[in-house]
Formats: C-alpha cells, structure tokens, sequence
C-alpha cells in the first residue's frame, strides 16, 4: 500500500486482496471495513470516493486489512454482527451468529404461548435467547452456557438489547441441565465431528472456539444429552427444538424418538436444508 490513497483507490485494492485470499464477498467486506474504520455509513462512503485519506486512517487500516486477510472473521474485527435485526457484541470466546438460526429463533416463536418459561442451553453470546425475549413479553427465558468467557458476552448482550428484567445467565454443563421445568428448550448445541474439522473454513477452523462446535459420537453426543432429560426438564406437551447439520436429520430424529417425545418434525431453513428438529413431551 502506498502513502497516497483516494478512498475508492483503496476499496478497489482492498476487493483485490480479499479475491487473491479467497475470501467469500470481498468487495462488502472492504465496504464494511472502512466503514468501520472511518466511521461512515456505505452512503457515506460512496459520496466520500474522492476524499484521500490521511496517514492515521491508514495505519488504523493497514492491521484490519493484514487481519481479514489471514481469514480472522470480518465479525470479530468489528466486534458486532447483527442477528434478528438486533446488534450483538462477539469475541472470539462466541460462536458468531448465522442467519440460518433464526430458524430456529422462528420455531420457538410459534410454539410459545403468551406467558411460559425457556432455556437456551449453550447460549454463547446470547443471540438466540435474546431474541426471543425481544419478543415473549411476559416469558422467563435462562441462558446456559459452560464457558465463562461466553457468559460475560451474553450479558453485555442482554444489557445492550434491554431485556435484563427477562433473562437471566446460568452457568453449567449441558450433561446436567438446571432442574426447573420449562415450556421451551432449544439449543444450537456443538454438533461438528472431530473428523470434519480438517475441512472447515479457516474462519471457523482457526478462530471460533472449539468448545461450542465440536461433539463426540459423530457430532450428536449433545443431541442425546438433550433427548435423555427433556422429559424431566419439560412441562406436559413442552417443546425441545435443537438446530442440526445438513446430515443430522435422521438421527436426531431417532435419538428424539428413542426418548419419548412425540410430533417430531424437521424444518428446514430458506436454502431448502435440514435445519431444525423439534419434539413434543
């Protein structure tokens, strides 16, 4: 990079970096990064095409751009993303939120009533529960997580999103749920194989942490923790929905089955794949 950039000069060579490193979209990931560093809004950015830049906007650049192309998330640089048109604050001690669990997020909805009570279990950085409780006015909803470093992201979150008088954190391990009962618990469990990691995206392989997307017994170990105490953590005709790989349909199906639960289904997600499995006590 030289010394003398206009800001379209620099957003043409940033798309050409990003290209060359194969990340996926790099002219919105550019954007977003200037975005970021300069302080603007994209509209703003397409006005300001001609402005150069000074040397202290290019130094806080320059770390950014060396970042994004060592495939470190976009999402982790600027410290936010949004989910369900909410912001939520992440770190690498969280999963970053996917679109495709608002699935999820869709489903509780539909089975909540208008007062009840709900457990995220493996809650990260809270997107999902939160969520919910920007919806479910007169809810309890409970974030359970293992992971501290988590915990302390999903509370900012909480703070950040308003919903404090709605949800509480707990801490533990999902081998033992708290023994409340509950109308609703969903979960995006880890749900990876040890033996597809080697193939995962080097944003999701070298960044995110391991603890929320690896699981024994080909990666459904947590959907059978989860099936083996529902029926002692679920209210009469309570819900357990969990998000799933592509692949995980069948057999999340039978281990729901296998635990008594009843109206099992599977919902898919907009791209037309497997993405949620739910079951009734």
């Amino acid at each position: 990079m030289s010394d003398r950039w206009t800001l379209l000069q620099l957003l043409r060579w940033m798309t050409d970096y990003f290209t060359e490193k194969g990340i996926d979209n790099p002219r919105l990931d550019a954007e977003l990064l200037l975005v970021h560093t300069l302080n603007l809004d994209r509209v703003g950015l397409y006005l300001n095409y001609d402005r150069p830049l000074v040397a202290a906007e290019l130094d806080t650049i320059r770390p950014l751009l060396k970042r994004r192309g060592q495939r470190e998330p976009l999402q982790y640089l600027l410290g936010v993303t949004e989910f369900w048109s909410l912001e939520f604050n992440v770190t690498p001690a969280v999963l970053i939120p996917r679109a495709d669990s608002e699935i999820l997020v869709e489903e509780a909805l539909a089975r909540a009533d208008s007062s009840g009570a709900l457990l995220d279990v493996g809650t990260g950085s809270g997107a999902i529960v939160i969520s919910l409780a920007s919806e479910l006015s007169n809810w309890q909803l409970t974030g359970f997580d293992i992971s501290p470093a988590a915990l302390e992201i999903a509370q900012q979150n909480i703070d950040k999103n308003r919903v404090a008088e709605k949800v509480q954190l707990v801490q533990g391990d999902l081998a033992e749920l708290p023994t409340q009962q509950y109308d609703l618990i969903v979960s995006n469990p880890p749900y990876i194989d040890r033996q597809e990691w080697d193939g995962l995206m080097p944003e999701v392989r070298c960044f995110e942490p391991q603890l929320a997307l690896l699981a024994e017994n080909g990666g459904l170990k947590c959907y059978q923790q989860l099936a083996e105490q529902a029926g002692h953590r679920l209210k009469t005709h309570g819900w357990l929905l969990v998000e799933i790989g592509y692949e995980q349909a069948d057999a999340v199906k039978a281990l729901f089955s296998n635990a008594g639960l009843k109206n099992i289904f599977v919902r898919e997600d907009y791209s037309g794949h497997p993405r949620v499995v739910g079951g009734q006590a």
